[in-house]
C-alpha cells in the first residue's frame, strides 16, 4: 500500500474504528510513562505538556493556521490552562499512589461531573442510563477497593482522592475549553490546544520551581518514557482520536473509548504487578460499564452550547 493510498484510507469511515483503537491505545500508555519516570509528579506532568505544546504549535505552523485572535481568547485560554495544570498535578500524584490503572479508571469519572453539569446548569434531560450508570459506579468502586478499605493505606486513600480530584478539574477544563472553542473566534483546535499546553506547562514549571523539584532528565529511561508521554499521549493519541471521531456514532466511540482505562487497568497489572483478584475485576467491569452508560448516557438536545465532544472529554 502506497503512503498516498493509506492516508486516503485514515480519511474513510472503515478505518475509524480502527483508528479509535489505536488513538485508546496509545492513550492508554500514559500512566505507564508517569510511573517509569525518575522525576516528581509535577515535572512528569511539565515535561508532558512542554513536549505536546510545541510538537502541536510547530503543526499548526506547518499547516498554516492563524496563532493569535486577541486578548479575550488568550484570556480564556490560559483559564483553560490552568484547570489541565491542576488536572495533572494531581492526577500524576495520584499514578504514584494507587497505580496507573484505578488512577486512570477514576479520572474517567469526569462523565459523571460532566453529567451533573449538563443536568443542573444546561437543562440536560436526565436519562435511564444516567440514573443507572452512578450507583453502578458506586458499586464497581466498592468492589475494586471498598471491602478493604480499613487495610489500606494512607497513601493509597489520598491517591483515591487525588484521583476523583482529577476527574472534577479535567471536567471544569473540558467545559472551559468548549466555552473557548465555542467562539466565533477561537483559533484551530489544534492551535488552541498548543496554547493550552504551554500555559500549563507554565503553570507547571512555576509549582516544579516552588516546591524545589529539580528539572534534570538523569537517563535514558526517564527521557525514553517523557518523550513517549509528550508524544504519544499529547499528541499522537489525540490527532487520531479526533480524525476518527467524527465518523463514529457516539455509542461506538464511548465504547471503543473505553479501551483507555481498561488496558491502563492491564498495563499496571503486566508491568507493575498489581493484585488483581476476581473481586477486583468485576469491580473494574462493572465500573468502565457505569463510565460508558455515563459518558453515552447525556441528552444534549436541550443544551444552549454546543455539545462537548469525547475527545475533549476522554483525551488523556
Amino acid at each position: 500500500m502506497s503512503l498516498q493510498s493509506l492516508f486516503t484510507w485514515a480519511r474513510s469511515a472503515a478505518a475509524a474504528p480502527v483508528l479509535m483503537i489505536f488513538g485508546a491505545t496509545l492513550i492508554s500508555f500514559s500512566g505507564v510513562f508517569v510511573k517509569l519516570a525518575d522525576v516528581s509528579p509535577t515535572i512528569s506532568g511539565f515535561y508532558r505538556v512542554l513536549i505536546g505544546g510545541l510538537l502541536l504549535l510547530l503543526l499548526a505552523i506547518l499547516r498554516g493556521q492563524r496563532l493569535w485572535n486577541g486578548p479575550a481568547v488568550f484570556g480564556l485560554t490560559i483559564f483553560c490552562g490552568i484547570f489541565f495544570a491542576l488536572d495533572l498535578y494531581v492526577w500524576h500524584r495520584s499514578i504514584h499512589f494507587v497505580g496507573p490503572g484505578v488512577a486512570t479508571i477514576l479520572a474517567n469519572f469526569q462523565v459523571f461531573f460532566l453529567g451533573a453539569v449538563g443536568v443542573l446548569f444546561l437543562k440536560e434531560v436526565v436519562t435511564l442510563r444516567l440514573l443507572a450508570a452512578a450507583p453502578l459506579a458506586v458499586a464497581g468502586l466498592f468492589l475494586i477497593f471498598g471491602i478493604e478499605w480499613r487495610t489500606l493505606t494512607e497513601t493509597y486513600k489520598t491517591g483515591v482522592f487525588f484521583g476523583v480530584c482529577a476527574a472534577g478539574f479535567y471536567s471544569a477544563y473540558t467545559l472551559s475549553l468548549r466555552a473557548l472553542q465555542s467562539k466565533e473566534q477561537a483559533l484551530s483546535p489544534m492551535a488552541t490546544l498548543a496554547f493550552v499546553s504551554l500555559v500549563t506547562a507554565l503553570c507547571l514549571a512555576a509549582a516544579g520551581w516552588a516546591e524545589g523539584r529539580s528539572f534534570a532528565i538523569g537517563n535514558a529511561k526517564t527521557l525514553f518514557s517523557l518523550l513517549a508521554l509528550g508524544i504519544f499521549s499529547q499528541v499522537l493519541g489525540w490527532v487520531v482520536i479526533a480524525t476518527a471521531l467524527p465518523r463514529l456514532r457516539a455509542s461506538l466511540a464511548g465504547l471503543l473509548l473505553l479501551l483507555q482505562p481498561l488496558l491502563a487497568f492491564v498495563w499496571d497489572v503486566v508491568f507493575f504487578h498489581r493484585p488483581a483478584g476476581l473481586i477486583n475485576v468485576v469491580g473494574v467491569a462493572v465500573t468502565l460499564t457505569a463510565i460508558y452508560l455515563g459518558s453515552t448516557g447525556r441528552n444534549p438536545a436541550k443544551e444552549r452550547t454546543p455539545k462537548l465532544s469525547r475527545a475533549e472529554a476522554k483525551g488523556r
